[in-house]
């Protein structure tokens, strides 16, 4: 059967005391709808609960809620288990609690999500052996500097991971350690070709979105393109380091806090670029008419956040695309520069040359080698 999660925003009055007695309430009742309820998470400070319940659809597992308390869900997204662990640190109620009778669990579900992200930024000197052996040793590092800051691994591909912790000091301390390491890493085995930037963001499980902390990881990962930052934090994560840390932070070298304006800017920005990027009729007006902005406005503003003009921006965008596609082996040159929004291969093997350093056929041999 399907697992699901939903998410309840409750009154300032309830309680951790009160969200046990709830789910207790659901267990006993469960079988008559099929369900089982597997946990759940209660965070008093912002007064949401998220249960995890294996159900046949989600109206089954509304009706249980009904019928035990009454308490009907805001949100409900279907989830994969082995996510949810990776997130959340667990699937099931905890053995032991703060109360045996009623299993209290003060436990939020609210984490802090690092992501990485290393950036080939030029392919002259790019060698396929010695960067497959720079990502075995990245990921080991990666894995003992998780672990010694309590941070989990959620998914990985080479050397991009996304992790959870769950507090923010550990998130932000390990990011500044995780660059730096980078560097000695990156300098000691002349792979100065690469770079790295790191994205931090907080939040809550189930939104309106369709994925597990999809709002939160979306963020993150659109901080890669911040200009002039190697590592980027919401404006949340700061107050929230602050908060942990008697109000001070840390100053570090090319790290950006975004504003709530610019997180606003990024996410609308974004949410129509990976719309329409492959559109080969995708014109720089479309993004004035998208945004609400007019076109002095909208290239100052890009300028400021991202260091690119919406031309350029656009075009990065589309070749980092051309080059993923070429990792994995996507097809040949010409359909690779359509599938990437080029309407003609030529100026994609130029546009290729000019930001990469070597025209696309020559980095397809240097792969298939």
């Amino acid at each position: 059967m399907p697992i699901f999660m939903d998410r309840h925003d409750v009154s300032e009055e309830v309680t951790a005391e009160i969200v046990a007695q709830l789910h207790q309430a659901d267990l006993k009742i469960q079988e008559q709808f099929g369900c089982r309820g597997l946990t759940y998470w209660f965070d008093d400070k912002r007064k949401t609960a998220f249960c995890l319940v294996e159900a046949e659809n989600k109206q089954a597992l509304i009706d249980m809620h009904n019928h035990a308390h009454g308490v009907i869900p805001n949100q409900i997204i279907e989830v994969n288990p082995t996510i949810v662990e990776s997130f959340l640190g667990r699937i099931e109620d905890p053995e032991l609690a703060t109360n045996t009778k009623l299993n209290i669990i003060n436990d939020p579900a609210f984490r802090t999500i690092l992501v990485t992200n290393v950036k080939i930024d030029s392919l002259l000197n790019y060698q396929a052996e010695s960067y497959n052996s720079f990502s075995i040793r990245f990921s080991m590092f990666m894995a003992d500097a998780l672990s010694r800051h309590n941070g989990r691994i959620v998914s990985q591909d080479e050397t991009n991971f996304v992790t959870a912790f769950l507090t923010v000091t550990n998130a932000v301390t390990c990011a500044f350690e995780i660059q730096t390491r980078f560097k000695m890493i990156v300098k000691e085995a002349g792979l100065d070709y690469l770079s790295l930037k790191i994205g931090l963001n907080a939040g809550v499980p189930v939104t309106e979105k369709k994925h597990i902390f999809e709002d939160t990881v979306n963020l993150a990962e659109r901080m890669f393109h911040i200009a002039g930052a190697e590592v980027v934090m919401s404006s949340e994560v700061k107050d929230l380091f602050k908060s942990e840390n008697l109000n001070q932070f840390i100053h570090v070298d090319k790290v950006v806090v975004l504003t709530t304006d610019d997180e606003r800017f990024l996410t609308d920005l974004l949410d129509f670029v990976e719309k329409e990027w492959h559109n080969n009729l995708l014109h720089v007006a479309d993004f004035y008419q998208h945004l609400g902005y007019s076109k002095s406005q909208l290239y100052r503003k890009m300028m400021m956040v991202t260091g690119e003009s919406p031309n350029n921006f656009l075009m990065s965008f589309r070749l980092n695309k051309a080059l993923q596609l070429f990792k994995k082996q996507k097809g040949n040159i010409s359909e690779i520069a359509y599938d990437s929004g080029f309407n003609n291969p030529s100026y994609f093997s130029k546009c290729f040359l000019h930001n990469y350093g070597l025209l696309p056929s020559d980095y397809l041999r240097m792969i298939q080698d």
